[in-house]
């Protein structure tokens, strides 16, 4: 699915290489299907990154509040929407963010582009210095847009 498999390659690279104090668990394209798996590691902070459109440029990263995932228009290919496995977590974990990928081109058959290969290999570098919130922006919801 093209660039829809940026939180899969996240997987990936942090199962061949590991991050110090970071756990991987791949929720694929049933992300509600893992949650167990998640609660049973007791993390104090899990960090949920998918493809997102967020009418960014190709590539562009954000940090999104779980509280208006479900509000906005953000593609899912998952079978349940992110912002039901947000909330599934938050009732066991202190701190759930997601990081949205804005993808260029997610279809069948398609490879990733380069520029979401980048912002993967750019948040898999962020996580061995790790503060607060990364370092990444947050993606500002349409009030404070107005």
């Amino acid at each position: 699915m093209g660039d829809d498999g940026a939180g899969p390659l996240l997987a990936d690279l942090m199962t061949r290489a590991p991050v110090a104090g970071w756990t991987v668990v791949n929720g694929g394209s049933a992300p509600e299907n893992v949650v167990h798996r998640v609660r049973a590691l007791r993390p104090k902070r899990v960090l949920v990154v998918d493809a997102a459109d967020m009418s960014l440029k190709p590539g562009e990263l954000r940090l999104v509040d779980p509280a208006i995932i479900a509000d906005m228009f953000i593609m899912s290919t998952h079978n349940l929407p992110l912002s039901f496995v947000i909330d599934q977590l938050k009732e066991d974990v202190e701190e759930v963010l997601f990081i949205g990928i804005q993808p260029d081109v997610v279809a069948f058959y398609f490879p990733m582009t380069a520029p979401v290969k980048a912002a993967v290999d750019h948040l898999y570098a962020q996580l061995t210095h790790w503060r607060g919130d990364g370092g990444f922006s947050w993606l500002a919801s349409a009030e404070e847009d107005a």
